[in-house]
């Protein structure tokens, strides 16, 4: 790598005086190579239709869905990767750690969506360490709004991979959750969301479930429930699968911190879901209340 030496560690000088608290800016400027294709307007290695059918056939990631709760945000998303109708991977973790009170999942082409996720924990430390202070969670929403921003031209080419955020404010002391789309965003959604392909029927499965003040294990249920009737319709998205002992990821950002439940533990929920199915093919019934 270029760039002159002042002596100390041997690292390059632009390393010892840089006081950007964007790690993203500031690879931009001494580096740009590195960032993600379709960053800073980068354009994608040749084209034509070889290039279209190579991007089409790329690994994408699906589905996620975010319930508010009472201590916090439960964010969870199956498995499966696919490439058109075949089924690429089979234990994908979509569902990743950001920092200590936030978490980020991706949908869309795979090895973009985790190349954004390298970069925004990269990110927020930077940050953290240059600022001696972590980001508010509004912050952090509209800092990896630029990120997907700055990809803007890769998704133009095929390259799309949009994220959903959580985290727990520790502000208003409440989960929030924010989406976006191929230009950025954010918006910020309201008790429950999802993204993916698979969104429509997890969405909607949580329209019916969903309570506000729900507890922790009560969100997580109705989010696994939301995956089981997204991978029910949705060819793209990943059920339970029993024989492989392949479960959702399913994380929690409480006043606690980022956690991720234990495969035994995710096990049980799903083995719930399934048994109940078993009887009732369709899912639970919401219940109707009439107006007192």
């Amino acid at each position: 790598m270029g760039g002159s030496f002042d002596g100390r560690l041997g690292q390059p000088a632009a390393f010892m005086t840089a006081r950007v608290p964007s790690f993203t800016e500031f690879l931009a400027g001494y580096a740009p190579d590195l960032l993600p294709i379709g960053f800073r307007g980068r354009d994608l290695p040749g084209g034509g239709d070889i290039a279209s059918e190579v991007i089409k056939n790329l690994p994408h990631a699906t589905t996620i869905v975010a319930a508010a709760c009472e201590r916090g945000v439960v964010m969870a998303g199956d498995r499966r990767a696919t490439s058109g109708n075949m089924i690429i991977k089979r234990d994908v973790d979509k569902v990743l750690r950001s920092d200590e009170f936030s978490a980020i999942a991706i949908a869309g082409v795979a090895s973009i969506g985790l190349e954004f996720v390298r970069l925004f924990q990269v990110e927020l430390e930077h940050y953290e360490k240059m600022e001696g202070r972590s980001l508010t969670l509004e912050g952090k929403a509209h800092r990896l709004a630029k990120m997907v921003r700055d990809n803007l031209g890769g998704a133009m080419q095929g390259l799309a991979a949009v994220p959903l955020f959580a985290g727990y404010d520790e502000e208003s002391g409440l989960g929030r959750i924010f989406s976006y789309d191929v230009a950025g965003g954010p918006y910020e959604e309201h008790r429950y969301h999802s993204i993916g392909s698979g969104s429509i029927f997890a969405k909607s499965a949580l329209k019916k479930l969903y309570r506000d003040d729900m507890s922790t294990s009560d969100a997580v249920l109705a989010c696994v429930q939301a995956l089981y009737d997204a991978a029910d319709d949705d060819s793209a998205t990943g059920g339970p699968d029993l024989t492989r002992q392949l479960f959702p990821v399913i994380t929690t950002i409480t006043d606690d911190g980022f956690h991720r439940l234990a495969d035994a533990e995710v096990a049980d929920y799903a083995q719930q879901v399934v048994s109940e199915r078993m009887h009732l093919p369709d899912g639970p019934n919401a219940p109707l209340r009439t107006a007192s």
